[in-house]
């Protein structure tokens, strides 16, 4: 049995494009633990299989990967702050980092103007969204 469902919300995650494949998988699954926590409601109900086997819940609506230089990476984050939404950030000095409280102190230790940004996620009003993505190809 399938629904169409329409969301009035709408989750993208933007990565840089030129970044090796596991980093842009490393950073995506990280961005999205930003969503959930600021959007707890967006998390479904947990998943079980015909023979009872429990399993997590995940995000309860599609989630779209955007690909972008550090030029559109920039500006989505500046469209996103323009309209009132909290995005994660993943910025480079993440990857050499191995817990949270250094990724919290790289990211603090820079101007937002000046982060180098990989990937950001969000979530919020499709219509914002689509505003904060426009002109961003989805990820191949």
């Amino acid at each position: 049995m399938t629904s169409q469902v329409v969301f009035e919300t709408k989750i993208a995650i933007i990565v840089r494009d030129d970044l090796q494949t596991w980093r842009k998988l490393n950073l995506a699954a990280f961005l999205s633990s930003g969503v959930t926590h600021l959007a707890p409601e967006a998390v479904g109900d947990p998943y079980e299989d015909a023979d009872g086997t429990k399993y997590a819940p995940m995000l309860g609506q599609p989630v779209l990967v955007f690909a972008a230089d550090t030029a559109g990476l920039t500006r989505s984050l500046e469209r996103a702050l323009g309209r009132g939404i909290v995005p994660a950030v993943y910025t480079e000095d993440l990857f050499a980092t191995g817990n949270d409280l250094d990724n919290r102190a790289a990211v603090a230790a820079v101007a937002r103007t000046e982060l180098n940004l990989v990937g950001i996620a969000l979530r919020g009003p499709r219509r914002d969204v689509d505003k904060v993505t426009k002109g961003l190809p989805l990820h191949r």
